[in-house]
C-alpha cells in the first residue's frame, strides 16, 4: 500500500511553555501514523525551535501545521506577530540564539510568509523520500 500524496494535520496551542512539548508530540504522532518515522527526529527538533520562538518571542497562541505534498513534508508554525525570527550571530559557547541556524541545518528549506492576519507563518520543508 503506497503513501498518499497529500495529507494535512493542524493543532492550535496556547502561547505557553508546555505547548513546545505538545508541538513535538503532535509532529511525532502524525509522522509515525503516516509511516515517516525516519523524519521524526529532524521535524521534532525544528518544531521545537519554532514553537519555542512563538512562545518566547511572540507570546501569542500559535498553530502547528504538518502537511505532506508529493515528496515533501512541510511544517508550519503560525503565530500572531509580524516579526520574523532573527538570525543571530552566536559564539561557540552561547547556549541560546541558535534556533534559526538549527532550522537551516536540519530542514531542506525554510522561510517566513506573512499572515494569517497580522501574524506570520514560519515554515520548513523536509524530503519525505
Amino acid at each position: 500500500m503506497g503513501q498518499p500524496n497529500y495529507w494535512s494535520h493542524a493543532t492550535a496551542l496556547p502561547g505557553e511553555a508546555r505547548s513546545v512539548s505538545r508541538a513535538r508530540r503532535f509532529v511525532c504522532s502524525h509522522l509515525v501514523e503516516h509511516r515517516l518515522s525516519h523524519l521524526v527526529d529532524d521535524v521534532q527538533l525544528v518544531a521545537s525551535e519554532l514553537a519555542a520562538n512563538a512562545v518566547q518571542h511572540t507570546r501569542t497562541p500559535f498553530k502547528v501545521i504538518l502537511e505532506r505534498a508529493d515528496g515533501s513534508v512541510l511544517l508550519s508554525v503560525q503565530d500572531g506577530s509580524p516579526s520574523p525570527p532573527a538570525h543571530l550571530a552566536t559564539d561557540y559557547l552561547d547556549t541560546a540564539g541558535r534556533g534559526v541556524s538549527i532550522v537551516e541545518l536540519v530542514s531542506h528549506d525554510w522561510g517566513v510568509t506573512d499572515g494569517p492576519g497580522e501574524g506570520k507563518s514560519v515554515w520548513a520543508s523536509f524530503a519525505a523520500q
